[in-house]
C-alpha cells in the first residue's frame, strides 16, 4: 500500500513535508541516491505495462524493496509523493535520441513539472544517464549542479535540456514539451515496446541499464559500459572482466561505497 511515510523514511527524508524548493531538491536528490534506475527490476517476461501500473505493488518494490525501475515506475512514484504533499505537480513528456530510434515515439520519458511560487520546475528521478540531481528551473540561464551546468534551449516547437560537464560540450539530455500528461498518452510507447520484445529476431530487448547518485555525483552501468560523473567530470571504462562486472552492478543496484 502506497505510503507517504514509509516512502519518506525509505529515501532519508523522514518527516520533510514541506512544500518549498529546499525541500523539493533535497527529495529528489536523495531519491537518486536511494533508489536506482533498474533495466532488471522488471522483467519483459512479466508483461509490458506502463500505463495501467498498480501504484501499490510498484511502490512494495520499486520503492519499499529499493529494487528501483524505469522511468515509468520511478517518476510515477515521485508524482504521486509529490501531489500527496500537496505540491502542484503534472507529469511531462520528454524523447532521448536513442528512444525515438528505438520506439519510434516523441512521448517516451516520462518526468514531472513541479509549479512553485511562481517558477516551474524540471523534475526527474527515472533518467538513466547523466542529468540534473536537483530541480532545474524552466528558464533561460544557465544552471549549475555539482560540476556540470544545464541550460533549456528552444527546439523544434518545444524544449531540449542540455547538460555540459566540466570538459564536455553541450549535449541534448532530452527534448520536450511543457504540454501536461496523463498516464494514457503512454500507450503508444507500450504498444512499441511490446512490438518490439515479440520481434525474435531482438536479443535486446531486456539489458543491463542501472544508474544512481551519489554526494557529488552518478555513476551509471550499460551493458559493459561503466560511467562516473563526478563533481562533472566524466571518466568512461568498458568492462570486460565478468567478475568486476557482477561487483559493479551490485554496487550500484544495493548502493554500497559509491563514494
Amino acid at each position: 500500500m502506497f505510503d507517504v511515510d514509509r516512502y519518506l523514511r525509505r529515501i532519508g527524508c523522514d518527516g520533510m513535508t514541506g512544500v518549498d524548493l529546499e525541500t523539493l531538491r533535497t527529495l529528489q536528490k536523495r531519491h537518486l541516491m536511494a533508489i536506482p534506475y533498474n533495466s532488471l527490476a522488471y522483467s519483459v517476461d512479466d508483461g509490458i505495462e506502463i500505463v495501467d501500473l498498480d501504484d501499490d505493488e510498484v511502490f512494495e518494490k520499486t520503492i519499499v524493496d529499493g529494487q528501483g525501475g524505469a522511468c515509468y515506475h520511478l517518476n510515477r512514484m515521485f508524482h504521486r509523493l509529490l501531489a500527496e504533499l500537496g505540491y502542484d505537480v503534472s507529469l511531462l513528456a520528454g524523447s532521448t535520441a536513442e528512444g525515438r530510434q528505438n520506439f519510434g515515439t516523441d512521448i517516451e520519458h516520462m518526468f514531472n513539472r513541479v509549479t512553485l511560487d511562481g517558477d516551474e520546475w524540471l523534475v526527474d528521478v527515472g533518467y538513466p544517464g547523466p542529468t540534473y540531481v536537483e530541480p532545474v528551473r524552466v528558464g533561460d540561464e544557465v544552471q549549475r549542479q555539482y560540476g556540470s551546468q544545464f541550460r533549456i534551449v528552444d527546439h523544434e516547437g518545444g524544449f531540449a535540456l542540455q547538460r555540459r560537464g566540466a570538459a564536455t560540450r553541450w549535449g541534448v539530455t532530452y527534448t520536450f514539451t511543457t504540454k501536461a500528461r496523463q498516464w494514457s498518452d503512454w500507450k503508444e510507447l507500450e504498444d512499441n515496446f511490446r512490438e518490439l520484445v515479440a520481434d525474435s529476431g531482438r536479443t535486446d530487448t531486456q539489458e543491463v541499464l542501472c544508474g544512481r547518485a551519489f554526494g557529488d555525483g552518478q555513476v551509471f552501468l550499460r551493458q559493459r559500459r561503466h560511467l562516473t560523473v563526478r563533481n562533472g567530470r566524466e571518466q568512461v571504462r568498458t568492462i570486460t572482466d565478468d567478475n568486476e562486472h557482477r561487483m559493479l552492478l551490485d554496487r550500484i543496484l544495493s548502493g554500497d561505497d559509491l563514494d
